[in-house]
């Protein structure tokens, strides 16, 4: 049953540091409210429009997604001062009615930064009227043009904008009233009455949302002051009125119970608007356009090719490159091929390995690897990594799960001063229309909310600074919420309920918030045709495109991401090996440097591990003196247990104990000795957890990888039917 009335004018969290409006908290407010519709309309973005589009769909409620473009009164090519004989900025209200309406708001708000950028992203009448089809156009709240021509009293003006906007949206145009209280507003309002009659436009009621609840209206106007740099004391400041929050029909309804079809339009329009997303669908990009084979057979001669290849690095390896080896590793590659073929990734796994032999031919130097990636033999054969997974027992089910389809991701460490150089070679091959970096989020975590509101209420750097140190130290990098803070320290609880009351529950109104946009250290998105056709674009900083949707929403619309890392210890690297060549006249080859000099481990031993990459730290240059490592294999497992939850259960203590025969080493089971042997019957790794489970409970490996996972997230439920699968599969296996 649709809802009494539809929000069609709303701004989010993403209306940066302007809307206090949480989706999460929008959802659950709507059906409170029994509304079964709405529309969100950031200023000139489309951030959040899959996040909106998710959540508002799996509550059952119908998402119509828009945007409040600025839009210029001149050219959008202008960029003059106003008080210099500019032009001026106004807002309109835009839908999506449906995907080629999307298609179209996505290259007006892209175009709009691209091209029309001028303090505001702005488009004009010649882009909108391009792209207007299956678009709905609200006239506007009052910074819009129209407002602007009843403040003036110039009706002719307003007569000659209204014909420009039905002749490019004809029975899609809608005059928009709003019930604020100020004169600007009622005045439009009234002229909108007119030009309904004079016109035979249709009215529509919204009311300009900015954050949930009547009372959050306080949170807002600290909002603004945080985003102006002002005080809540300051008289000058940008001030907001008390009604912009999600109202209730009835309440609506006591401004226009003399226009009740003005209500009702709000749910024609969202009746009007339909657009679904096929989440299910990957776009990869195209390696070569006009291939005289299959991408497929093409991949598959490459892998093939790579392996042979390959062989002659193994011979430092094996004593003997035996038939037997062989046969393993083209057994291997062969199930690797098939899996890829099967999910669709063969012209993912080219456009890695021609970036990545197109960095080392330019003498880019390329990081050996990193993350599960390392566990497939394709991406060693096609020189993706310079690690075999075989020899170290990698599984390639940890890097792409043939029971569980996701996009591969392989994360590619670059020299610092190379990286550009690469990302630039992309753009060249594949056209800077179908190439860009990633947007990220900055948000009001909890010591920041507590600082920015507190210089806000006029508080002293002292005074606040002392209060966000109560919260306590961050895990892994991430603020503790300010509620889970208060729960954990009890000065921070005191100080919410006595004097900081105020302070702590505007913080917390504000907590999670989005503060700033940046740009992802890594990540880059290559599509098969021009991004722009997927999701909205726009520049950063630096004039650099970059997506309007953060790095989990591009993957989820289908697009695939590429992580180019900047690492500065293949910098050093790079320049060591050059000074021994300029000094020595030596060639090193830093993928046969053997792994078994003793000098090495005496030295790291020793505790001498200032300069070494990952082991330079003053805590881990303490385990390592412990260990005491021996092998290669003893430096991998210290970078696995130097982590939270192996020293903090003690994991550490107990495999060096055992390494060193001052502990039992035990196994639970005879099944479990061949799988922890190496690491003295402890678990250590992840795909050690894959192997148990195949070997005692009967998993397969996309199985256990799903287990692996489950652990990961920790998630009580999904861990609750994995003891029931393990149980059953270890009965079967007659697994006491």
């Amino acid at each position: 049953m649709p809802s009494e009335f539809t929000h069609l004018h709303l701004h989010t969290q993403y209306s940066v540091l302007d809307g206090a409006l949480k989706i999460t908290n929008l959802v659950q407010r709507l059906k409170e409210l029994g509304q079964s519709s709405v529309a969100m309309t950031d200023h000139g973005n489309m951030h959040g429009a899959i996040e909106f589009y998710q959540k508002t769909t799996k509550a059952g409620i119908k998402p119509i997604i828009g945007c409040e473009v600025y839009i210029t009164a001149g050219s959008r090519f202008e960029k003059v001062p106003f008080n210099q004989g500019g032009p001026r900025t106004h807002h309109l209200t835009l839908l999506a009615m449906n995907m080629t309406g999307y298609k179209n708001l996505c290259k007006l708000v892209t175009l709009g930064y691209v091209e029309g950028f001028y303090f505001k992203p702005r488009i004009d009448k010649e882009l909108l009227a391009q792209h207007s089809e299956g678009i709905i156009c609200l006239s506007g709240c009052v910074s819009s043009e129209l407002a602007a021509k009843a403040r003036a009293d110039d009706i002719e003006g307003a007569r000659a904008l209204l014909n420009k906007y039905i002749d490019m949206f004809d029975d899609r145009l809608y005059l928009e009233i709003q019930p604020h209280k100020f004169a600007a507003q009622q005045k439009l309002n009234q002229l909108n009455y007119e030009l309904s009659k004079e016109f035979n436009l249709p009215l529509v009621t919204t009311n300009d949302c900015h954050y949930i609840h009547k009372d959050d209206a306080y949170s807002q106007e600290v909002l603004m002051c945080v985003s102006t740099g002002k005080l809540i004391t300051d008289e000058t400041r940008m001030k907001h009125d008390s009604e912009l929050y999600l109202k209730s029909y009835d309440e609506m309804l006591i401004d226009f119970s003399d226009r009740p079809e003005a209500l009702d339009n709000t749910n024609k329009i969202a009746e009007r608007c339909d657009i679904e997303f096929d989440f299910s669908k990957h776009y990869m990009p195209q390696y070569d356009p006009h291939p005289e084979e299959s991408i497929d057979i093409l991949f598959e001669k490459s892998a093939r090719k790579g392996l042979e290849k390959r062989f002659k690095d193994l011979e430092h390896y094996f004593d003997e490159l035996s038939a037997d080896v062989k046969k393993e590793y083209a057994e291997r590659l062969d199930e690797e091929i098939n899996l890829i073929h099967k999910m669709g990734f063969s012209g993912y796994f080219l456009v890695v390995s021609d970036f990545i032999k197109w960095a080392k031919e330019s003498d880019i130097p390329v990081g050996p690897g990193r993350g599960s990636a390392a566990g497939s033999l394709v991406a060693y054969a096609l020189d993706i990594t310079e690690i075999d997974p075989i020899r170290y027992d990698l599984l390639f089910e940890r890097f792409l799960n043939p029971e569980r389809v996701s996009l591969p991701d392989i994360d590619v460490d670059f020299c610092i001063h190379g990286r550009e150089k690469v990302i630039e070679y992309v753009y060249q091959k594949y056209g800077a229309d179908n190439v860009a970096q990633i947007i990220t989020f900055g948000t009001l975590k909890a010591k920041a909310a507590i600082k920015d509101v507190g210089r806000v209420l006029g508080m002293s750097y002292a005074e606040t600074d002392r209060v966000a140190k109560l919260v306590p130290a961050p895990r892994q990098g991430f603020d503790y919420p300010i509620a889970e803070a208060i729960k954990m320290e009890k000065r921070l609880a005191d100080y919410a309920k006595g004097e900081g009351k105020t302070l702590i529950e505007l913080a917390q109104k504000l907590e999670g918030l989005s503060r700033h946009t940046s740009t992802h250290a890594a990540g880059l998105v290559i599509s098969e045709k021009p991004i722009v056709d997927f999701m909205p674009l726009m520049l950063d900083k630096e004039g650099q495109i970059i997506t309007q949707f953060a790095m989990g929403y591009v993957e989820k619309i289908g697009l695939v991401k590429f992580d180019f890392l900047g690492l500065k210890t293949l910098s050093v690297i790079h320049k060591a090996v050059n000074l021994i060549k300029q000094t020595s006249n030596k060639e090193i080859d830093l993928n046969l440097i053997p792994l078994d000099d003793k000098k090495v481990f005496k030295l790291i031993s020793a505790g001498r591990t200032i300069g070494v990459f990952q082991l330079e730290s003053s805590g881990i240059t303490e385990m390592v003196s412990r260990m005491k490592p021996n092998c290669f294999e003893d430096i991998v497992a210290i970078l696995a247990l130097y982590r939270p939850g192996p020293l903090d259960s003690g994991m550490a203590d107990h495999y060096i104990n055992r390494k060193h025969g001052k502990q039992k080493v035990s196994f639970l089971h005879p099944k479990l000795e061949p799988i922890l042997k190496d690491t003295y019957g402890i678990i250590l790794y992840q795909e050690q957890i894959m192997q148990i489970a195949r070997d005692l409970a009967n998993y397969s490996l996309g199985q256990a990888d799903m287990l692996r996972r489950a652990m990961g997230k920790k998630k009580p439920e999904e861990m609750a039917k994995q003891r029931e699968i393990f149980l059953k599969g270890a009965l079967e296996n007659n697994v006491d």
